[in-house]
């Protein structure tokens, strides 16, 4: 069962993450630096230990509040890294979010490459990321891989059966058919159930083949569909429900309640 947050100590960063105010990893910077309060007194350990029902968490002396539930999905373009701040001054996806100053904190679930482009889902609600990005959940993700090859039944077979790593690792689809071909290159349907980083390539690069581009186009029932390059958008009810059910389908002795976000209004 997923418990709230309620009813156990966590540590002082993570209820502010857990609060959608920022990233842990902020919020410990934060902390350290002596910009968070703990029922009026500075903290400066991120594990200093919350209870929600009980404690006072402050940044700067204002009191911090639990934020509405946002659930983006986001058309990553190519170039861009998954990350807040880089520290090698890369374009990051919070470049597409543009400055929402009315909108909370919300951070990426998994990561997709630089290289790599589509579907990606961002919230601030922690505990919802975490379950879609749990790999024990076996929620399966849709890639359309454009490969410097013409696949073949080989190729399609080892896909399916595994391919060893080179860390050792034995990587392979859940599904996978070819969608078009040209004269020198095609395009897979690629589906994975496990994701691990940058699995589609680590399982190409051992059959010497050469990923020329890589689009996440679903995860689980939700589809890219005709979101533009670049833009983003609230996921609608329905779309969050969906997504909800497919979890649940994962944890069946498991009671799972989730809220449903409300949707943001663009800026």
């Amino acid at each position: 069962m997923i418990h709230k947050a309620a009813d156990r100590k966590i540590g002082l960063a993570r209820a502010l993450s857990k609060l959608g105010y920022c990233s842990r990893s902020k919020a410990a910077e934060l902390i350290r630096s002596g910009h968070v309060q703990l029922n009026g007194i500075a903290r400066r350990d991120p594990e200093a230990s919350v209870r929600f029902d009980r404690d006072r968490i402050s940044v700067e002396g204002r009191p911090i509040e639990a934020q509405q539930k946002i659930y983006l999905m986001m058309n990553k373009p190519r170039g861009l890294v998954t990350t807040a701040s880089d520290e090698k001054g890369r374009d990051t996806i919070y470049s597409v979010l543009g400055n929402e100053e009315r909108m909370p904190w919300v951070g990426p679930i998994g990561r997709l490459d630089k290289a790599s482009e589509g579907l990606l889902l961002l919230t601030n609600d922690s505990e919802w990321g975490a379950l879609i990005a749990d790999p024990e959940i076996h929620l399966a993700k849709t890639y359309h891989v454009q490969i410097g090859a013409i696949a073949d039944d080989f190729l399609l077979h080892s896909l399916g059966k595994g391919i060893q790593s080179e860390n050792g690792d034995i990587l392979r689809a859940l599904h996978v058919r070819v969608l078009r071909s040209g004269q020198k290159n095609c395009w897979l349907d690629i589906v994975l159930d496990e994701g691990k980083n940058r699995q589609i390539r680590r399982m190409l690069q051992p059959m010497g083949v050469e990923v020329l581009r890589l689009i996440r186009v679903a995860i689980g029932p939700l589809q890219l569909g005709q979101l533009s390059k670049g833009k983003f958008r609230c996921l609608t009810s329905a779309e969050k429900q969906s997504l909800d059910h497919a979890i649940g389908e994962s944890l069946p002795t498991k009671a799972t309640k989730f809220p449903v976000g409300r949707p943001v209004r663009r800026m």
